[in-house]
């Protein structure tokens, strides 16, 4: 997918890159398959803020999209390509032979006509979802479930996917688009292929206003806030008085591990700044 440059009309173009949309074949989202979406401004249910800087941004609607890949064993046909403002890879509307309309996640490699399967006994090919037990080791996939029948969590954002290293008697070891190399169940399912939209972290946004659209509010530096505000308030000049990255009630951030209890089935841990 191509990457754009616009001509600097003005001081916002200058710098600003989009990505190409001749790939999408439908811009209006198939009815039934569309919801409702309210923002909550990084507040939780009650009314704490518990995510900052988050708020505003341009009004959506959420796309259902299939990530259990529950229709097994029925062919189903690509009929339309569309961009989900909600993530960053694209979807692609699936009729099914009994009549079920669904969203998926599109992988490189489909396109409007396509044909994809869900089942035990499929064929490894992109766009088919299948247990981790019956994929070939060495394969790409995405959208993999953490534990059996809980849908897709691991590898869902553009251009991502996660390789199947080996298997044992019960668990598959996958390496993570991460790094992390972590064990699932083999009875777990995933959808071959890599996720299309790779592009996407190569935009150059221009300026703040494309990010506020994305809900994203601007954030106020530690050092810039007096003692009382940040731990790294306050002092002649600039200064964090020697201490380490923190967030304003103290914790340790930028790097700082938080995981409390090993997982036994994380057999080696994200890359760190250190490891690279």
């Amino acid at each position: 997918m191509a990457i754009i440059t616009r001509k600097p009309r003005n001081p916002s173009l200058r710098f600003q890159t989009f990505l190409s949309s001749d790939d999408i074949t439908q811009t209006t989202p198939a009815k039934g398959l569309v919801v409702g979406l309210k923002k909550s401004g990084g507040r939780n249910a009650y009314g704490r803020i518990t995510v900052r800087h988050r708020g505003g941004g341009a009004r959506r609607k959420y796309r259902v999209i299939d990530f259990l890949r529950n229709t097994r064993d029925i062919e189903g046909v690509i009929k339309t390509v569309e961009y989900d403002p909600n993530r960053n890879v694209r979807i692609g509307l699936v009729a099914y032979k009994n009549g079920v309309k669904k969203y998926i996640l599109l992988p490189l490699g489909l396109k409007v006509g396509s044909k994809i399967y869900a089942g035990n006994d499929v064929e490894a090919k992109p766009g088919n979802a299948m247990p981790l037990k019956g994929i070939p080791v060495g394969f790409t996939i995405h959208n993999v479930e953490v534990k059996p029948g809980s849908g897709g969590t691991f590898a869902r954002s553009a251009g991502t996917s996660v390789q199947l290293m080996a298997k044992t008697e019960e668990h598959a070891t996958l390496r993570m688009p991460s790094g992390e190399i972590r064990m699932v169940h083999l009875n777990c399912w995933a959808t071959i292929g890599e996720l299309g939209n790779a592009d996407y972290k190569n935009i150059t946004w221009g300026k703040a206003g494309r990010t506020r659209h994305l809900g994203f509010r601007s954030s106020v530096r530690g050092m810039a806030m007096n003692p009382v505000d940040h731990p790294h308030g306050g002092g002649e000049g600039r200064s964090k008085s020697g201490s380490h990255p923190q967030s304003p009630w103290g914790k340790g951030c930028k790097g700082t591990r938080t995981r409390k209890r090993k997982d036994p089935l994380i057999l080696k841990r994200r890359k760190s700044k250190k490891d690279k």
